[in-house]
């Protein structure tokens, strides 16, 4: 078996000769901290992902490959806005606004997210002005796509669709299916979301729906292609510690019916796991993703409300799949530290369906050799 067929065998509830390992990727800051540590060469900290030298990182460390690699129709507005410096500060902070319109502060050295002051898409006027011409669909936002890599980073595939056809690889290959409200959210804001919804609730019908409209058009067209795909895959990232950002019971009204449109389409095509990338507590909206067609999670965030898949599968049954989990706290720490999350992660592993992987990228914090610690004890456990 290769990598692909023992990612999709575990997913599958199928035998499998070993578990394959995988990574979420690293950050630029970790890599480079390696590399003065001795552990990786200087092409290696500059890897982008799949290539050569990323992929021998990860051998170093014992990994099998990096999830997530996907497909990705651009299902956001284009062009984007051009980034602009609106105002630079005494104290070198800077007011940005992006290429999503969004103003927000750029403070130097800052790491976090960044604080939003102004968002250009405000009212029905600005929508149909700057936005609705920038999310019209055409072919080329899909044949002149990209794919996208579990690092976060983007490469552009120059042969297209067709090199997909054969579905020959030796690690999963997914269809990014585009975000149904994360977006919205983005441009908007989150306050501003929940006002239009009071405001001016058919706006807020008319963006979901052309965002709908343009994310099915594009899984449409790349499947009617004839690529084949192991896997589709959503973004959102609209939960918070605290549970979601958005009311559970609107996004089943307002999303849902979106979500089963395009995972109907997927399933015609053989695509039988479908999993969605939303941060933080999701509990609230799980019944809906369910509900509509979407089965396997990824993250599954330990976080402060320690998040795991063997809750939700005994509330939901084997039809809920996971890929994450994984505490990536603990590779900041000791052996005897990684060793007690071996042991926790092997009752979910025996569970079926789940595949533990660090839900983001590797921090700086991480210690190479805790990593590769890691690494030898799962595969001395599961092959």
């Amino acid at each position: 078996m290769n990598n692909r067929d023992r990612a999709l065998a575990v997913l599958r509830y199928q035998p499998y000769d070993r578990l394959p390992l995988v990574h979420f990727g690293f950050l630029h800051e970790t890599l480079e901290l390696w590399r003065r540590q001795g552990y990786i060469t200087a092409e290696e900290t500059n890897a982008w992902d799949e290539t050569p030298e990323e992929d021998s990182v990860a051998e170093k460390l014992g990994f099998d490959f990096g999830w997530q690699t996907m497909f990705g129709p651009s299902s956001d507005i284009f062009p984007f806005f051009e980034r602009k410096v609106e105002a630079t500060l005494p104290d070198g902070s800077e007011h940005v606004r992006n290429g999503h319109g969004v103003l927000h502060v750029n403070r130097p050295g800052a790491g976090s997210i960044h604080a939003e002051m102004d968002h250009l898409l405000k009212d029905r006027r600005s929508w149909e002005e700057h936005f609705k011409p920038r999310l019209q669909w055409t072919p080329d936002r899909v044949n002149r796509t990209t794919v996208r890599t579990g690092s976060g980073r983007i490469r552009f595939d120059g042969g297209g669709l067709e090199l997909l056809a054969s579905g020959e690889r030796t690690r999963p290959l997914g269809l990014y299916c585009g975000s149904l409200y994360g977006l919205f959210r983005n441009w908007v804001g989150i306050e501003a979301t929940c006002y239009m919804l009071v405001d001016d609730e058919p706006l807020f019908d008319e963006i979901i729906n052309t965002i709908a409209d343009l994310c099915c058009r594009n899984v449409e067209f790349a499947l009617a292609s004839g690529a084949k795909f192991d896997f589709a895959h959503f973004w959102e990232d609209i939960c918070f510690k605290n549970g979601p950002l958005v009311s559970p019971s609107v996004f089943a009204q307002k999303v849902g019916p979106h979500y089963k449109r395009i995972t109907t389409l997927c399933r015609k095509h053989g695509i039988d796991v479908i999993s969605l990338d939303c941060d933080g507590w999701i509990d609230a909206l799980l019944p809906v993703w369910l509900e509509n067609g979407v089965n396997t999670m990824f993250p599954i965030e330990c976080g402060t409300w320690n998040a795991s898949i063997a809750p939700w599968r005994e509330k939901y049954g084997r039809g809920l799949l996971g890929v994450g989990g994984l505490n990536k706290r603990v590779f900041s720490r000791d052996k005897a530290a990684v060793d007690a999350e071996v042991e926790r992660l092997r009752p979910l592993v025996d569970l079926g369906g789940y595949l533990p992987c660090p839900d983001h990228r590797l921090p700086e914090d991480c210690k190479f050799d805790l990593v590769r610690h890691y690494c030898d004890r799962m595969r001395g456990i599961f092959g």
